[in-house]
């Protein structure tokens, strides 16, 4: 069994596209479509920068979402590959939950990239600018960061974000309680912490005011029929009922994103075969978390026609 993948935020980088761009029309139409939905010049960002536009929330989360679904769109328009043929499952890091569901038909191309433009600009105004942080604790498994969590805490919120792999969690909260976490990693036997080069605390109880946003912008574009069935970060478990992907997409912006009980849970399921689109960074969190399995990326034109041949 297959399993297709997507990176979340953090994966962008000035110059994403601009190569499968110049050597596929099938590409420039998807960053086109993107640009036109968000009437804006999302793709000049995407190729040229300046960087600090495109690490902006509201541009990297469509940008990276865009950039996925080109290599997509490319691997089944120019290698002859069905998604649905080819998949078993789709999943996605937070943002990439969203491109996950773009890929197996929930969402339209021009749909996923509003609500994810909007996404970003409510997780943004959620919390004003350096109220919240987070921090990446190396060497620390899921035990080991939940204790330091609640040992910084000290009333205020600090929380795990992301369970990634086996040695990376992500806390997330206010700021003094992320600075608190941080400082106390050695005392709790975590190898080290470092603060996050992000603008807004995700996935932790501060969010609230975003995942209403969301709540709202769902209920007017709601996903439609899954071609494929997603693994939930939220639950790291399958869903195929849109309804539930809804109330799950709405619960997942103050939610846990448990990546690494999802690339255990799909290999439960069946899954030997993860193949990452669009970047190199979650593929390697699930064999780090599931070392049996066999994981692929394909990010450029050469990867893609690599990859249509094992297909």
């Amino acid at each position: 069994m297959r399993a297709f993948v997507f990176p979340g935020q953090g994966s962008q980088k000035v110059g994403m596209g601009a190569d499968l761009a110049a050597a596929s029309p099938i590409a420039r139409e998807v960053f086109q479509e993107v640009d036109e939905a968000l009437g804006q010049n999302l793709f000049r960002i995407m190729a040229e920068g300046p960087e600090d536009q495109l690490t902006l929330t509201e541009n990297a989360q469509p940008a990276i979402m865009a950039n996925a679904i080109a290599v997509l769109r490319v691997l089944e328009r120019e290698g002859g590959i069905a998604l649905a043929d080819k998949a078993d499952f789709v999943a996605g890091h937070s943002l990439g939950e969203y491109t996950a569901l773009c890929a197996a038909g929930a969402f339209s191309l021009a749909d996923t990239a509003r609500l994810l433009k909007l996404r970003g600009q409510s997780m943004q105004a959620a919390v004003p600018v350096g109220v919240g942080a987070m921090a990446a604790l190396l060497g620390a498994d899921i035990e080991k960061a939940a204790a330091l969590a609640a040992a910084a805490a000290q009333g205020q919120v600090c929380t795990v974000a992301n369970d990634n792999d086996p040695g990376q969690v992500v806390l997330s909260g206010h700021r003094e309680a992320i600075e608190r976490a941080v400082a106390l990693v050695k005392e709790h036997g975590i190898k080290r912490g470092m603060l996050l080069p992000v603008s807004a605390p995700f996935h932790c109880p501060l969010m609230q005011p975003a995942a209403d946003a969301m709540a709202e912008a769902l209920d007017r574009t709601g996903p439609g029929t899954l071609r494929v069935t997603l693994f939930a970060n939220v639950t790291a478990g399958a869903v195929s009922d849109p309804a539930e992907v809804r109330r799950l997409l709405v619960e997942q912006v103050t939610g846990r994103v448990r990546w690494r009980e999802s690339a255990i849970a799909m290999h439960e399921a069946g899954v030997e075969r993860f193949v990452e689109l669009g970047g190199k960074v979650v593929g390697p969190m699930i064999k780090r978390s599931v070392s049996e399995v066999e994981v692929t990326s394909a990010a450029t034109m050469a990867e893609i026609e690599e990859l249509a041949k094992g297909l």
